[in-house]
């Protein structure tokens, strides 16, 4: 891929893509993603049973495969892993089955590379009629009251959890303990409670909802598994902050405190860079 010299802020964007048999959708996700702004190109292939890989390659990437499935959790942790090691300022993860729209990149990746957030998640309740785009009434539902739920635990204001599009500062990613979390769906949530307990800048940004044949969804099995879960992790939140159990991936390790820049300046400006220690 080649180097955009880091066009936003001086500041070094990665895209990384968990991909589980995104065959039918990788080169309409990929052909949207504005590679003047994104630096890097991370896809992991949980191993898929259809041509992911060989698509990958053709378009120019260098896929990461998987020799066993990891599940969506344990693939991101290989994402993130990888984008770290490639020295990303910025990572955003883009669903390569094409639910959300990779359009949003330099949006979000700005809202970060300028210093005004450490954490973005692209919000398909802001400013739309979810259930009229598309989301099923009932995932729709599930998500109110989960979302309800886990601001009153986590102590946040959020409109929505359950996004799959979302960005990281690198500063916010190389502080939290993500090899701790879950290998399933859960992982997601447990990102968020990490990035709370950090003290993160979590903000939102209005994505359209994407309901297609060709896109993945969990069925009621795994969603019913994952509401559990969510809720799982909003007690265990609670019960590490007040210090009644103990959590290892909710444990933030001081000599990796979030380092963060002003709003605004460059990252390369020694003067103004700040840090604060979750």
């Amino acid at each position: 891929m080649p180097y955009t010299d880091r066009m936003l802020n001086k500041r070094k964007v990665g895209v990384v893509m968990p991909a589980y048999n995104a065959a039918a959708t990788l080169e309409r996700t990929f052909a949207e993603l504005d590679l003047s702004v994104v630096d890097e190109v991370v896809l992991v292939d949980d191993c898929s049973t259809d041509q992911t890989i060989m698509l990958a390659r053709e378009l120019g990437l260098d896929p990461i495969s998987h020799e066993q499935n990891l599940g969506y959790g344990g693939n991101q942790k290989t994402c993130y892993g990888r984008a770290l090691e490639l020295g990303a300022d910025v990572v955003v993860m883009v669903h390569p089955d094409y639910q959300y729209s990779p359009l949003l990149v330099p949006a979000m990746a700005s809202m970060i590379a300028y210093g005004e957030y450490d954490m973005i998640l692209g919000s398909r309740i802001l400013a739309q009629d979810t259930v009229a785009s598309g989301m099923p009434r009932w995932k729709y539902a599930a998500n109110r009251v989960l979302t309800a739920i886990e601001n009153v635990m986590l102590g946040q204001k959020l409109s929505e959890y359950h996004t799959g599009l979302r960005a990281f500062s690198g500063e916010l990613l190389a502080a939290l303990p993500f090899d701790r979390n879950s290998n399933n769906f859960v992982f997601d949530n447990q990102m968020i409670a990490q990035a709370v307990a950090a003290g993160a800048r979590i903000g939102e940004l209005s994505c359209p909802t994407r309901y297609q044949e060709d896109s993945s969804s969990i069925n009621l099995r795994n969603s019913i598994r994952y509401g559990l879960g969510v809720l799982r992790t909003c007690v265990e939140y609670r019960l590490h902050k007040r210090g009644l159990r103990h959590y290892p991936y909710l444990d933030l390790d001081p000599a990796k405190a979030l380092k963060r820049l002003a709003p605004g300046v460059p990252v390369d400006d020694p003067e103004t860079q700040q840090s604060v220690t979750a």
